[in-house]
């Protein structure tokens, strides 16, 4: 007598996990979808440009090879360039920041 009592119990037991799982997924999947983009550096640009700035710019790390830091400022560029309607101005910071992270800098800062 007691076995038909447990199964119904387990078969509502089931039914009610069940019925919270649904809703908890139907929840999951009406939420607002979370921007997965990197917050860009607020701020200005230094005086004279450091490495970690230059890494900012180009969007790499510090110690980063020669080639990954030639293929960031390639891409930085294509978005960015004078004759596609960018900033001189910003074209000249991402070609320094180049300058800087290759070791060819000369310590003279930008034309502008």
């Amino acid at each position: 007598m007691a076995t038909p009592f447990l199964a119904g119990l387990a078969v509502a037991a089931a039914a009610l996990a069940g019925r919270y799982g649904i809703q908890a997924w139907q929840a999951f999947k009406a939420r607002p979808p979370k921007p997965r983009v990197r917050k860009f550096y607020e701020g200005g640009f230094q005086q004279t440009m450091t490495r970690r700035e230059a890494a900012l710019i180009l969007g790499i790390r510090e110690n980063a090879p020669p080639d990954k830091v030639k293929e960031a400022h390639r891409k930085v560029m294509v978005a960015n360039h004078p004759d596609a309607g960018g900033s001189h101005y910003l074209a000249s910071k991402v070609n320094e920041a180049k300058d800087v992270m290759l070791g060819k800098t000369k310590g003279s800062g930008s034309a502008f």
